[in-house]
């Protein structure tokens, strides 16, 4: 009996098959009468039935080969992002590249859609990324690009959205793109987003990001849909190479007694409350188990405040700025990104050295004047505090100095790739402020754990 393959919200119906002919994940739908599947099961279904000579019919995709799809920009790919196309093309053109930042990554996905010839959605985790892969795009390739997101709804064969736009609307236009390239695919195993990649039928799937692992240990989630990580090169080693010259700075301040004092009182409160309770701080849901307990009484509303009060002294001292003033005075004239965890501390920065500051709240037309500023040359020192971590691209920037931020060794990974584009020259510095007799010294250990910092 022959097969007919219907695209439905996101799923896949096969007519006229049992369940036990298909892949695992396909189950009878009484209300239809055959078999429903999530939608990536689609290439196996197709290979299977090719395989075992089955006749079909596809009325499934809803798209067609892109022949006249051609890269007008032409670079030569380095060595290493021809290994990595290489290596993608071997896995089936299934699998996640892992490249660091400034070292390329879009000309592996440019290349890929050439060599590919289907129609594609690009994912991108902001509206900001969105519009820059749509520039990119649209030059790239001569054509017009399709855009989700931002309040744009175009669809085309090129097609970039925001990864909340396609939660949205993947079931709609699941079955129109043969290639999915998710940028920055660590957000991808986040709840809700992954079924963006369940839902499509794409056969061709494309990872891109500098920092796959993540806290959770959900990354792990993103074999089944999207291929194996096929190629990783980390910073060091292409540093000097393809990727700026590099130092990491480590150095300490101490609280001066009033603050140690406070800080020391607070930090108290906050262990004896994760002792009383028997907390494990250090499992993966350590965090969630403390909050909850927190939420319980007066007394774990008073260790949640003693713990924001710690963070607030370490993160904010007095000393840090002190300090701050002097590396700025040092490195005068070179393009610097003073990063912090907290807005708070963005905008102190930003008051004392009367430098910009970018935070989530700085409008969209404001925060790329303040980029092209900084790029120019005319703003040359910025502020900010997580919102710069990844997906802006800052060929100039030439300085970190991080007063504060999470223990993730993503984050310090991501914001030391912000400065490390290569420029004739260019000598990159990384500077990273730590409290000392503070929980910070056990923070900056655990994401100083990379090969970047070795």
């Amino acid at each position: 009996m022959s097969w007919t393959l219907r695209h439905q919200d996101g799923t896949l119906l096969v007519e006229g098959a049992d369940p036990a002919e298909l892949p695992e994940g396909f189950i009878l739908d009484g209300r239809v009468g055959c078999p429903r599947g999530p939608g990536f099961l689609y290439r196996d279904v197709v290979l299977g039935a090719v395989a075992g000579g089955r006749d079909f019919r596809d009325e499934a995709r809803a798209w067609e080969r892109l022949d006249d799809l051609e890269l007008l920009e032409r670079r030569e790919p380095r060595p290493y992002q021809r290994e990595a196309l290489e290596a993608w093309e071997a896995a089936d053109r299934r699998g996640i590249v892992v490249l660091p930042t400034g070292s390329g990554k879009t000309l592996v996905a440019l290349e890929a859609m050439a060599r590919a010839r289907r129609p594609t959605l690009v994912l991108a985790p902001t509206v900001d990324l969105v519009g820059q892969w749509a520039d990119r795009l649209e030059v790239a390739f001569g054509r017009e690009i399709g855009i989700l997101g931002g309040g744009r709804h175009e669809v085309r064969p090129i097609t970039v959205s925001t990864y909340d736009s396609a939660f949205l609307h993947i079931g709609r236009y699941g079955n129109r793109f043969g290639l999915l390239v998710f940028d920055e695919v660590h957000h991808l195993p986040a709840p809700g987003y992954l079924e963006i990649a369940r839902a499509a039928l794409a056969p061709f799937r494309l990872g891109l990001t500098a920092t796959l692992e993540r806290d959770d240990g959900r990354e792990a989630e993103l074999g089944p849909v999207l291929g194996p990580v096929v190629y990783r090169r980390g910073i060091s080693e292409l540093a000097g190479d393809f990727l700026a010259d590099y130092e990491t700075v480590r150095l300490e301040v101490r609280l001066d007694p009033e603050e140690q004092a406070r800080y020391d009182e607070a930090h108290a409160t906050f262990r004896a409350f994760v002792a009383r309770h028997r907390i494990p701080l250090g499992s993966r849901d350590g965090w969630q188990a403390f909050l909850r307990h927190a939420a319980r009484s007066r007394e774990g509303r008073e260790a949640l405040a003693a713990w924001l009060e710690s963070r607030r002294i370490q993160h904010g001292t007095e000393r840090k700025l002190d300090l701050c003033e002097r590396l700025l005075a040092r490195e005068w004239g070179r393009r610097t990104i003073v990063f912090t965890h907290d807005n708070a501390t963005a905008y102190r920065v930003s008051r004392e050295f009367l430098v910009p500051c970018i935070s989530h709240q700085t409008d969209v037309k404001e925060r790329r004047a303040i980029l092209a500023a900084f790029e120019a040359g005319e703003l040359p020192v910025l502020a900010t505090s997580r919102v710069l971590n990844e997906g802006v691209d800052l060929p100039s920037a030439e300085v970190a100095i991080v007063l504060s931020g999470t223990g993730t060794v993503r984050e310090h990974v991501q914001r030391l790739g912000r400065i490390l584009r290569p420029g004739h020259g260019k000598r990159a510095v990384l500077y990273e402020i730590v409290a000392a007799g503070t929980a910070e010294v056990r923070t900056s250990a655990r994401r100083r754990r990379h090969d970047a910092y070795r």
